[in-house]
């Protein structure tokens, strides 16, 4: 892991850079010693009083120098200067929100299609939810004008969920008190915030059903296609479109996530 992330920082943003095992120290070493993870510019100036400038130089440093210098942390670059870094991989951060958008080919006030696109946005939200294991307690609507003035909407749900249905609706209740008349829409898009690991149940609540029909649903989607299992009304009003995946706003291009 310490290797790859080095490796992976020397040539960027596409060469690729091969460490063979057991060549992670010959490699590493005649690297300068900030390529190092964990020694910043204060332990860049006390390695230099030293003579140490390069990672093979810190290599070669007797450990009992580095502990007392460093503590434990001395212990820590000792065994990385020669490759060595037991530490887990860690698998990410859960996401802080989950949202799509879509950019019209051309800018529309045609309502039927904004609210098509929305109901196709919500899906997309809601099995990435699912795919989390997360579940949103609010939605965010934005709508980018011509003119690319940009407006942005929020409003809580009912509870927490990781279906399509209840983020549909309240992202239609914000389109319609935020939309303009007569104005083109060049982008729409929706996010779920507030997200928590669980999905809040009701008292009459069928959600462990719904949760099983929507797994499978997703299941096969994945297996066949986005299209293999749709709404009938996105059979003739679904947008060609690709999706933003996460929280990457700004990107400019028609048809593009954004």
């Amino acid at each position: 892991k310490l290797c790859a992330k080095v490796a992976s920082d020397l040539r960027k943003p596409d060469a690729l850079v091969v460490v063979p095992p057991g060549d992670e120290a010959a490699f590493l070493a005649p690297l300068p010693i900030r390529r190092l993870w964990g020694v910043g510019p204060q332990a860049q100036a006390a390695l230099a009083e030293y003579g140490v400038t390069t990672i093979g130089q810190l290599a070669e440093m007797p450990r009992g120098t580095l502990h007392r210098r460093f503590g434990r942390h001395g212990d820590d670059l000792a065994a990385r200067a020669r490759g060595i870094d037991p530490s887990a991989v860690a698998s990410g951060q859960t996401p802080k929100s989950i949202g799509h958008e879509h950019t019209f080919n051309h800018d529309t006030i045609d309502l039927r299609k904004l609210e098509a696109t929305l109901l196709d946005v919500a899906e997309s939200v809601a099995s990435r939810l699912r795919r989390h294991e997360l579940a949103a307690g609010s939605v965010q609507l934005k709508l980018r004008y011509e003119g690319f003035e940009t407006l942005t909407r929020q409003a809580p749900l009912p509870r927490q969920t990781r279906e399509s249905e209840p983020l549909y609706e309240a992202g239609v209740a914000l389109l319609r008190r935020t939309l303009v008349a007569g104005r083109g829409v060049r982008l729409i898009g929706l996010t779920a915030i507030n997200l928590t690991d669980s999905q809040q149940l009701t008292l009459f609540d069928a959600s462990a059903r719904t949760d099983r029909l929507t797994h499978s649903i997703d299941a096969v989607r994945e297996r066949f296609g986005d299209r293999a299992i749709t709404r009938a009304r996105l059979l003739t009003d679904r947008p060609s479109r690709r999706f933003d995946f996460g929280e990457r706003p700004e990107l400019p291009g028609a048809e593009e996530d954004a």
